[in-house]
């Protein structure tokens, strides 16, 4: 299968200064880093503020209130041609007009709230597969924020709480929307404090690489390879192909984990990684996508 000519942006949380997507909470008196940092790039990368951007609001339970949110702010960066898809069922999914939508649009960006909502909604639909192909075939970018950017992965996490995930079993994986298969990503990663899933994440899936994104903070991802991180804060990623011991497929559920030779790098701003290689880039500039056919079966 050929490297995919579209682009991902996936986005830790809380690059809506408006809303607090997960709790609700609403707060209108900053919306600066819009202005300033990641809304702007997903718009360069779709296209220029002329572009066709469909927001999706599926993994929300406030929709409509987040929908007019990123509506308001992609205005104050000048660009205009955003709708928004209240997607609510797997019956939403089949709306003709939806559809067409995003069989023309330039981008989609999933927003945030419960990642399960987005497998459970659109896998094996023909809503997901449209998009899938579009990724694959065009200059088509897929952009998503805590939860949106959860699911963009093959393997999802969809709970775990950070306090307990150094046990086996507390932390929940399943099957995400697959626009990438060879990570996992978990958003709001320093904030809170959820090193322990994601390396509980990686050590029973130890062929993928975590991607730990902070507040304000995303990574784009060129032709499904070549990582490059974007915003204020810190990206972690964790690397599992290395390790040498780890016990958990040996204990019960609810006994603490051990894992030797798991490596971890930290990206700010401007920093990169090659998936497939497994390479740090201190500048993501300067590094070179490293596109070659890969066999998924």
């Amino acid at each position: 299968m050929s490297h995919p000519k579209g682009k991902l942006i996936a986005i830790g949380g809380a690059e809506d200064k408006g809303t607090d997507l997960e709790t609700g909470e609403i707060n209108r008196n900053n919306l600066n880093f819009f202005e300033l940092g990641i809304l702007r790039r997903v718009v360069e990368e779709a296209g220029g503020p002329a572009s066709h951007i469909e927001v999706i609001t599926t993994a929300s339970t406030i929709p409509y209130e987040v929908g007019e949110n990123y509506l308001n702010a992609f205005g104050k960066i000048g660009c205009t041609n955003v709708q928004v898809m209240h997607i609510r069922n797997r019956q939403d999914t089949l709306e003709t007009e939806f559809l067409e939508r995003i069989k023309t649009c330039d981008a989609v960006m999933f927003s945030g709230g419960n990642q399960l909502r987005l497998s459970v909604t659109d896998g094996g639909t023909e809503f997901l597969s449209i998009l899938k192909k579009r990724y694959q075939n065009e200059k088509f970018l897929i952009a998503g924020t805590s939860a949106g950017a959860m699911a963009m992965s093959q393997t999802m996490i969809y709970e775990g709480n950070a306090a307990r995930a150094h046990l086996k079993g507390e932390v929940k994986i399943t099957t995400g929307l697959g626009f990438i298969n060879s990570v996992i990503i978990d958003s709001h990663f320093e904030k809170r404090g959820r090193f322990g899933r994601l390396a509980q994440a990686v050590a029973t899936n130890p062929s993928t690489i975590g991607i730990g994104l902070g507040e304000d903070t995303g990574m784009l991802i060129t032709a499904g390879n070549k990582m490059e991180a974007i915003g204020s804060g810190l990206v972690v990623i964790i690397d599992g192909h290395d390790i040498l011991h780890s016990n958990i497929a040996d204990i019960p559920d609810g006994n603490p984990v051990s894992i030797e030779n798991l490596k971890v790098h930290f990206c700010e701003k401007g920093n990169g990684y090659l998936i497939r290689e497994r390479k740090f880039l201190p500048e993501a500039s300067k590094g070179s996508v490293i596109m070659k056919q890969v066999d998924l079966e």
